[in-house]
């Protein structure tokens, strides 16, 4: 029996919700920047305070039906724009008494069940996992680009083990015909042994092909240091990762930006 999935039903409850909270409502009563606006989330706890106000930003274009019913509910208090969150300081003449910049780098349920976006491995049809803004496609990447890239891909972005294997198998697979998300997932189960744990067989190389098609390296690095350009001293940036690329990344600008000096000829200096 097919059962199709109403994506307005689907519920997606923010990782670390009452953590992140405990973190930052000591400086309640200002201005947060919600980086990954989603379905709202954060956003929502943090406004259940009326002298709190939002400004939201999301790549995704299906997260204006969430932020349209926002803006009808909290008003003046709430802000959203449709851009990458590398563009943060696009809202820097619109922002006073900013208190915290939040960013949750993970997916939510809703945009991993949308399988027109092709997150999640029971997606079928044409590969896409763009998530707004993009240049390329994971069409692009796996039925493009050779053997040697792919595995570059695959082993550096994410860190899958087999990398060699699977890309040459992409690149044998594909002579016959263009590869979709479940021939893909197809070929990566052919190469990896069968997997006992909750963790599937093709969450690595999805995940590289996520990071390369978004941009997500240099989304993040771009979005974090124009956060902390952005927020003045006192305020509080808090980030949700969800691999061991991202949480590297992380730990680099805080350590760089905790110390009052400049540690790195690729970064701006510090005032």
């Amino acid at each position: 029996m097919n059962a199709t999935i109403k994506l307005e039903n689907v519920k997606h409850f923010p990782v670390l919700l009452n953590e992140i909270i405990s973190i930052i409502s000591p400086l309640y009563g200002g201005t947060f920047i919600d980086c990954t606006f989603g379905q709202g989330g954060y956003s929502k706890k943090i406004l259940e305070k009326k002298n709190n106000k939002i400004f939201a930003i999301d790549r995704d274009i299906s997260s204006l039906k969430v932020a349209d019913e926002f803006k009808k509910k909290y008003q003046s208090r709430f802000e959203f724009k449709n851009i990458k969150f590398s563009e943060i300081s696009n809202l820097d003449k619109k922002i006073n008494n900013l208190k915290g910049i939040i960013f949750d780098l993970g997916y939510s349920t809703t945009q991993i069940k949308d399988l027109s976006k092709g997150l999640s491995f029971n997606s079928k049809g044409k590969l896409n996992m763009k998530m707004g803004f993009n240049n390329i496609s994971a069409d692009d990447v796996i039925n493009k680009l050779g053997h040697k890239e792919l595995t570059k891909i695959f082993k550096i972005l994410g860190e899958e083990k087999k990398s060699n294997i699977i890309s040459k198998k992409i690149i044998s697979f594909r002579e016959s015909k263009n590869i979709e998300t479940d021939d893909l997932v197809k070929i990566i189960n052919s190469v990896k042994k069968k997997n006992f744990s909750k963790v599937h067989n093709a969450t690595k190389v999805f995940q590289a092909l996520r990071i390369v098609v978004n941009n997500e390296i240099s989304e993040l690095i771009n979005g974090l240091i124009n956060g902390f350009k952005l927020l003045p001293v006192g305020g509080i940036i808090v980030i949700v990762t969800f691999h061991s690329i991202e949480d590297k990344i992380v730990k680099f600008l805080f350590k760089n930006y905790s110390e009052n000096k400049n540690n790195s000829r690729y970064l701006p200096q510090n005032k």
